[in-house]
């Protein structure tokens, strides 16, 4: 089983590279998506994914309850987790326990018999936001992104598409 950490800026290439590091474990890949198709420009954003990975994928979508759906889908194909940032903002806005989730999911990850892909947004790089909401969600991520890489086997850092190898 392997746990993988793929992380990275807006637009550096991180699902792509999630996409092909999950297609190369046997099985048909499991994508569980995060995101919620609120407008126009994150329906188009969904079906722009949904296109390049193809038919092949079982797909779930699980904007919050993550753990229990990676359960459900254990023993399968490798699943990809796209993304964790959005599954954070999704607890953060929901008034969840996020701290709790995190580490109930850091817990359960390395007992996993299927392999785990996730990809995660390093917002931080950056300067520093300049509002109350904005910080806490940086630092949030953050905290997150350390936490999931403790206990990944590989971590991966995506700029211009191209993977540089951390853990």
């Amino acid at each position: 089983m392997a746990v993988i950490l793929i992380t990275g800026g807006a637009r550096s290439g991180k699902s792509k590279r999630a996409e092909m590091r999950t297609r190369a474990f046997p099985g048909r890949p499991v994508y569980l998506a995060t995101a919620e198709a609120l407008d126009a420009e994150m329906e188009a954003r969904i079906a722009m994914h949904r296109a390049r990975r193809g038919t092949d994928w079982i797909e779930r979508e699980v904007p919050l309850d993550l753990l229990p759906a990676l359960l459900a889908t254990d023993g399968g194909g490798a699943r990809l987790v796209d993304c964790l940032t959005l599954w954070l903002s999704n607890l953060m806005h929901g008034g969840r326990d996020w701290e709790r989730e995190i580490k109930e999911l850091a817990g359960a990850l390395p007992r996993l018999k299927s392999p785990v892909v996730l990809v995660t947004n390093e917002v931080g790089l950056g300067i520093v936001p300049d509002n109350a909401l904005a910080r806490s969600f940086r630092d949030a991520a953050g905290i997150m992104n350390q936490v999931i890489a403790e206990v990944a086997d590989e971590v991966e850092f995506i700029v211009a598409g191209l993977p540089m190898k951390l853990k």
